[in-house]
């Protein structure tokens, strides 16, 4: 089956939150705050794949969604980055934001790789905080939620067909060119 249009959701990751802790410790006599900061959310992006040739595997699966970041925690440990997604389409794919029609991305390179949505920034920890007059700060940042958007992807496809006619009819020529396999 040969599909030239979809329609999907994507998502990139939420930032992690900062952390609010203090250091405690037995032979620590004024222990400051150490939170650490939250780790950034993934990001999305779209890649060219030679071996793909229609967007009919976006037919079945509608939502792509990427990791999102961890927390801080105590002791200015970071929280873990959330993984990127790679979202693999056939080369001469067009991205368009569904409510404006807008191009975001034209994918007609092979091993191209684009950018749709970038991940939510991991917020910062109490320690990012404190200065000389205020030594414990109680309050850290939020992170970044990540965005959401809806996408339409179009393959874009030349061909060129002659028609036949019969045998006791002068012949004509068939010419096929594909964008896609350069034939």
């Amino acid at each position: 089956m040969f599909t030239d249009y979809a329609k999907i959701i994507i998502k990139s990751g939420d930032g992690g939150n900062g952390a609010i802790t203090f250091r405690r410790e037995k032979y620590v006599a004024a222990g400051g705050p150490d939170g650490g900061d939250g780790g950034n959310g993934g990001s999305i992006y779209f890649v060219v794949d030679p071996d793909a040739n229609t967007l009919v595997d976006f037919r079945y699966k509608k939502k792509f969604k990427a990791e999102n970041g961890q927390n801080g925690s105590g002791n200015h440990c970071y929280g873990k980055a959330g993984q990127d997604l790679y979202v693999k389409v056939p080369r001469g794919t067009v991205v368009k934001d569904a409510k404006t029609e807008k191009v975001i991305a034209d994918l007609s390179e092979e091993g191209q790789k684009e950018l749709i949505l970038p991940g939510g920034r991991g917020g910062k920890g109490n320690s990012h905080f404190a200065t000389s007059t205020r030594q414990a700060p109680r309050f850290a940042q939020d992170g970044e939620k990540g965005k959401e958007l809806e996408i339409i992807l179009e393959l874009k496809l030349l061909a060129d067909v002659g028609l036949i006619g019969f045998p006791n009819v002068r012949k004509i020529n068939i010419s096929f060119n594909c964008n896609i396999c350069n034939t």
